[in-house]
């Protein structure tokens, strides 16, 4: 992690007039017990995270857990041989970065960044794996969360097998809009293509099909929803079934779908 990531945290043992607001930030974390909770908070740290900051690189030891809250999003991001990095899963406010399948502190497969800059808490490996030795419940809500998030992979891989360039957008537009729930997520339409694993020619014909359609609206620096339903029609139903499954393994901790409203969502530079 580079020497500004550092720098952006700040400890906040000791804190407890400030940390059960950024807890209450993350969904996995507030559905702690009080008791478990409290095994973890004088480990915990808040960590502001900026656009395409690294947590971690490909082969990087595995030191810390993180924890997105509110609107921050993160995602895990697979190299390729031609210099592309595809996303593979988009994580928010349900889930945690690092850590989570593994124990730790082995070196890590894919480069994880910040997708939507905000607060992130986070939280030394050593500390989960001793609280998940101490606590029964710990230890079960983490691996029914690392069950929801391999099921995010498996997903995410059958969808870019079988899903066209257009429903795997609309998805994607839709799946930040329910973990952020916030207006406007800074992203280039390049880096948006790379991500999908297209060239950006392929993106901008798909856009202007979503834009004669209704459903988006283009500006400079910006894409806007104008209508969800009609986006949400041309889209796959993956999210549909990470949704589902969550709600079956870990209920109540996947963001509550957003009812189709006009909104602004996502923000595109370039």
């Amino acid at each position: 992690m580079s020497n500004e990531a550092e720098a952006h945290a700040m400890l906040v043992t000791g804190q407890t007039n400030t940390l059960p607001a950024h807890v209450e930030g993350n969904n996995l974390l507030r559905t702690l017990r009080h008791e478990d909770l409290a095994r973890l908070t004088p480990h915990l740290e808040i960590w502001e995270g900026g656009r395409d900051e690294i947590f971690y690189e490909p082969g990087d030891d595995v030191a810390h857990v993180y924890f997105p809250c509110g609107a921050s999003l993160a995602s895990f991001l697979v190299p390729l041989a031609d210099g592309r990095a595809v996303e593979t899963v988009l994580i928010g406010r349900e889930g945690a970065v690092g850590g989570i399948v593994s124990r730790g502190r082995l070196p890590a497969y894919a480069r994880a960044i910040v997708q939507h800059p905000g607060r992130f808490l986070r939280l030394p490996v050593t500390a989960l794996d001793a609280a998940k030795r101490d606590s029964p419940g710990t230890a079960d809500l983490f691996a029914r969360y690392a069950d929801c998030l391999i099921a995010q992979v498996f997903q995410s891989v059958a969808c870019n097998a079988a899903h066209t360039l257009e429903q795997r957008a609309a998805k994607w537009l839709l799946a930040a809009e329910e973990r952020t729930g916030a207006a406007s997520i800074p992203m280039t339409q390049e880096q948006l293509a790379a991500m999908l694993g297209v060239g950006r020619s392929y993106l901008s014909r798909v856009i202007r099909v979503l834009r004669e359609r209704g459903a988006v609206r283009v500006s400079r620096g910006r894409i806007e929803i104008v209508d969800r339903g009609r986006l949400a029609m041309g889209a796959c139903s993956c999210n549909a079934l990470v949704r589902g499954h969550f709600q079956d393994v870990l209920a109540g901790v996947y963001p509550v779908e957003v009812a189709p409203r006009r909104p602004r969502v996502a923000e595109a530079v370039g």
